[in-house]
C-alpha cells in the first residue's frame, strides 16, 4: 500500500483520524496557496479536495472528478462527523429571522460547521444541511454568510428530506423552503438538491438523477411548490412530465412572494399551509380549465410559439425541427437508409441537446451491432477494422458509455409479443426514470400482426397512431414511427419514385395523423448520388416548412453530411471527452 507522501499529500506519517491540508493538485496554482482544501482521513487512508474534486485512497489510488454528465458516476460518501448537541446561537438567530424554529432545525439535524468554501478559497463557518437516506449520510450542503453554497465533491445527489416521503409529498426548490413547509405543519416535504437548473442549462436532463430511486414509488400524489420564476416554471414542467400530470398538484404563491419561505416570513405559517392545501390539480388530458393554464398563457404571451430543436444539420433546420409532444412519420423505399438516417438524427439530438431515447428497433438486432453503429456516428471513427484506422479500445469504451447514457433499447422477452402496449409502457417508465425525450418505433410493420380480428387495418392504424400521439403530448416526448411504403413501380429509366406519406402500406392515416412527415430517398440505380430528405408534412409552421434537403452519405461511418458547401453543426465540434 502506498503512503500519502507518494501522492504529494503533506501529512505526518503517524497521523490518525481526520485532517485538513493543502491539495497538491490545485493549491500551487491558486492565489491562496495555503488554504486547507484537502480533507484527509488518515485512519481509513482516503482523501478528497473540496476545491478541485481530486480524491482517492491509499489502496486504490487517485481518482479525478469527471465533468462529463453522461459518465456513470462513482460516488464518494462524505466522512461522517459529530453533530453538536447545542445549536449555535448565531445560526438560531439566522433561521429565526426566516421563521424557522430550533425544533425544526434539530429534527433535520441542521448545524454549523467550519468548512472549506471554494468561492472564497478559505475555511469559514457555514450552515450544514445533511442529506440522509435512512440513517446513512449521503451528502451535505453548506451555506456561508455570503450565501455561497457547495455540496460534497463526488457525493451522490439525492432529495433533501428523502426519509420524509409519504403518500402525499410536497416538493420544493431549496432546503430552507423544506424547513418552512415543516413550520406549516407538513413534514412530508422534500427539496431538489441543486435548486432549479438554469433555463439555458444544456445538460438539463442530466440534472434529475436524484429522481432515479425506487423510494419515490411510495408517493401517490406530488404537491409541486417551487419558486415563482422562470427556472422554477421549467422545473415544475419537468417534474410534472416525469411524475405524470394526473399525480400532481401545483401551488400558487401570493402576489409578491417567490417561494415557501417568502410566504412564511411575510404571511405566516397558517397562510403557507393554506397555499399548499389549496394547490390546484395539473391539467390532465380531457379536462382543461382555463384557470389551470394561467402560467402557460403568460409564458405564451411573453415568448410566443416555440420552434423545435435543431437537428444538428443547418440545411435541414430550415424545413424540419424537433419539438417535444409531436409525432413524425418517416418512410422510404427499402435500402434507402431511412433507419440509418434516423440514427444519425438521434445522435445529433443527444449530442447537441442531451436528449435520451427509448428505441424499439427489432430490425437492428442484435442490439450490440446497433450500438456499434451509433458509436461510429458520434465518435467519427470506424468501429470495425478496415482501410481506415478504427477507434482504439479506450475510445470504444468511452463511446460505449456515452451511448449507454443516451440510448435505452426496448426488447421484449422471446416469450412476449411485440406490442404497442409494451413499447408505450416501457417508454413511460423511461420518462420517469431517465427523463427520455424521444421514442422510436422502427419499423411499424413489426406491430401489424397485433391487429384485432374485429377491426380493419385502417381502423387499427388510426387508433394506434392516435394513442401514440396522445402519449407524445402527455409525456412531452417526440415519437418517430418508421413505416414502409407499399410496392412501387420503376419508371422508364428504372428509377423508383419518391414515396409520399399516402404511399405507406396500410392506411392514409400515416399522413393524416402525424404532425410531421419525412421521406428518405436516393437513386438506388446509381452510386454516390445525394440522399434526399423530403419534408412532406409540417403541421405547425413554427416547426418548419415543406421542401427537399440533400445529404452526402459517408460510407465509412454510415453518416450524413449536408450536401454542398454548408457544413454540419456537428462537424465543427469535438466529442466532449476529447
Amino acid at each position: 500500500m502506498k503512503t500519502f507522501a507518494e501522492f504529494g499529500i503533506d501529512l505526518n506519517s503517524s497521523a490518525t483520524g481526520e485532517h485538513d491540508t493543502t491539495c497538491p493538485q490545485c493549491s500551487p496554482g491558486r492565489k491562496k496557496k495555503q488554504a486547507r482544501c484537502l480533507s484527509v482521513n488518515a485512519s481509513e487512508g482516503t482523501w478528497l479536495c473540496h476545491h478541485c474534486g481530486w480524491s482517492g485512497t491509499l489502496k486504490g489510488g487517485e481518482r479525478k472528478a469527471s465533468e462529463e454528465h453522461w459518465r456513470k458516476p462513482v460516488y464518494i460518501a462524505p466522512i461522517a462527523h459529530d453533530i453538536p448537541e447545542a445549536l449555535d446561537p448565531a445560526m438560531v438567530k439566522f433561521f429565526a429571522e426566516r421563521g424557522i424554529s430550533p425544533a425544526v432545525l434539530r429534527r433535520n439535524r441542521v448545524h454549523l460547521r467550519t468548512v472549506y468554501m471554494p468561492q472564497v478559497e478559505d475555511r469559514v463557518k457555514a450552515v450544514c444541511f445533511p442529506y440522509y437516506r435512512e440513517n446513512n449520510l449521503v451528502n451535505c450542503k453548506y451555506r456561508d454568510r455570503e450565501k455561497n453554497f457547495r455540496m460534497e465533491a463526488g457525493a451522490e445527489r439525492i432529495l433533501y428530506g428523502l426519509n420524509d416521503l409519504a403518500e402525499t409529498t410536497v416538493i420544493v426548490e431549496g432546503e430552507i423552503d423544506k424547513l418552512s413547509v415543516e413550520m406549516a405543519g407538513i413534514s412530508a416535504c422534500v427539496s431538489v438538491p441543486d435548486g432549479a437548473p438554469a433555463v439555458t442549462a444544456k445538460n438539463y436532463a442530466s440534472k434529475f438523477t436524484f429522481l432515479d430511486t425506487p423510494l419515490l414509488e411510495r408517493v401517490r400524489e406530488w404537491v409541486i411548490a417551487v419558486d415563482n420564476d422562470e427556472p422554477g416554471l421549467r422545473l415544475e414542467q419537468e417534474l410534472v412530465r416525469r411524475f405524470g400530470a394526473e399525480n400532481c398538484r401545483r401551488v400558487e404563491w401570493p402576489d409578491g412572494c417567490k417561494d415557501a419561505n417568502d410566504v412564511l416570513v411575510k404571511h405566516g405559517a397558517e397562510v403557507l399551509a393554506q397555499c399548499i392545501g389549496s394547490a390546484k390539480p395539473c391539467p390532465i388530458e380531457g379536462i382543461v380549465e382555463v384557470s389551470s393554464l394561467y402560467r402557460e398563457i403568460e409564458q405564451l404571451y411573453d415568448e410566443g410559439e416555440k420552434p423545435g430543436l435543431s437537428t444538428g444539420w443547418r440545411n435541414l433546420d430550415e424545413h424540419y425541427t424537433v419539438r417535444p409532444g409531436e409525432l413524425t412519420v418517416l418512410t422510404g423505399i427499402p435500402n434507402s437508409g431511412k433507419s440509418n438516417w434516423l440514427d444519425a438524427l438521434l445522435v445529433n439530438l443527444a449530442r447537441e441537446h442531451t436528449w435520451g431515447f427509448a428505441v424499439f428497433s427489432p430490425e437492428n438486432q442484435p442490439v450490440q451491432n446497433h450500438v456499434s453503429r451509433l458509436m461510429e456516428k458520434f465518435g467519427k471513427e470506424p468501429f470495425r477494422p478496415g482501410p481506415t484506422p478504427r477507434m482504439t479500445r479506450e475510445r470504444m469504451r468511452e463511446l460505449r458509455e456515452w451511448i449507454d447514457f443516451h440510448f435505452t433499447f426496448l426488447l421484449p422477452k422471446e416469450s412476449e409479443e411485440w406490442t404497442l402496449d409494451f413499447i408505450l409502457r416501457g417508454a413511460a417508465a423511461l420518462v420517469k426514470r431517465k427523463g427520455v425525450r424521444g421514442v422510436v418505433i422502427d419499423p411499424w410493420n413489426e406491430l401489424e400482426d397485433q391487429r384485432p380480428k374485429d377491426i380493419t387495418e385502417t381502423e387499427y392504424i388510426g387508433r394506434s397512431l392516435k394513442r401514440i400521439r396522445q402519449f407524445a403530448r402527455k409525456n412531452q416526448v417526440h415519437i418517430w414511427v418508421v413505416a414502409h411504403p407499399r410496392t412501387l413501380h420503376r419508371d422508364k429509366e428504372g428509377k423508383l419514385p419518391v414515396p409520399t406519406l399516402y404511399d405507406i402500406n396500410g392506411s392514409a392515416h400515416f399522413r393524416n395523423k402525424c404532425d410531421n412527415g419525412l421521406t428518405v430517398w436516393r437513386n438506388l440505380a446509381e452510386d454516390d448520388t445525394p440522399v434526399e430528405v423530403h419534408v412532406q408534412k409540417i403541421r405547425f409552421r413554427e416547426v418548419g416548412k415543406l421542401g427537399v434537403v440533400k445529404f452526402k452519405y459517408d460510407h465509412v461511418l454510415a453518416d450524413y453530411v449536408p450536401y454542398g458547401n454548408l457544413r454540419s453543426i456537428n462537424d465543427q465540434w469535438s466529442p466532449p471527452f476529447e
